[in-house]
């Protein structure tokens, strides 16, 4: 098997089910996006230490497969590895799960004081980012509402973890700040 079709050559692209698009369509982003967030995660997982984490995250980079497969096919009906309800439900008892774990969820925090948090609040900022793009193609063609849901819930899922993994935790403190500035 050849790495290179040429078939892209002129900017275009085959999604799963064969419909051939623009590869900046926003379809393409939006599955692209997804893709470029599977690879930092991987990325994450090899600075994340505990071992029930990066166990949850690769269960998730799998899941993810399957949301961009989903968003890289028109005729959903040739797709058969959907993100169902019960995708949700695993991320909502994964954040069930450490929520508790972690202080101050309630306050901003500057991200990144170690090399895991920062990698995995990357994480969570492309997936935000390829939540946004989702929304954008749903305002054009059917995109699952589960889908999306498992996307924003995963989000919270990265940000749980990168919070349970800070260390020296640095929280935002606006009203200090603001009142030091003003006197």
């Amino acid at each position: 098997m050849k790495i290179y079709t040429k078939t892209g050559d002129k900017g275009q692209t085959s999604l799963y089910d064969g419909t051939r698009v623009d590869k900046d369509s926003i379809r393409v982003e939006s599955y692209g996006t997804l893709d470029e967030l599977n690879s930092y995660i991987g990325f994450a997982t090899k600075f994340v230490e505990d071992e029930e984490i990066n166990n949850y995250l690769f269960k998730i980079q799998k899941r993810l497969f399957f949301a961009a497969g989903e968003l890289a096919t028109v005729q959903s009906e040739k797709y058969k590895y959907k993100i169902m309800d019960y995708d949700v439900d695993s991320l909502e008892k994964i954040i069930d799960e450490y929520l508790p774990k972690i202080s101050g969820v309630d306050k901003f925090i500057v991200p990144g004081s170690s090399k895991s948090s920062s990698a995995l609040h990357v994480s969570r900022t492309i997936c935000r980012r390829a939540e946004r793009i989702i929304l954008s193609l749903k305002k054009q063609e059917e995109v699952s509402d589960i889908l999306i849901k498992f996307i924003n819930r995963l989000s919270d899922v990265l940000y749980t973890f990168a919070r349970y993994l800070e260390t020296n935790l640095t929280i935002m403190d606006f009203e200090k700040e603001y009142q030091d500035k003003i006197k």
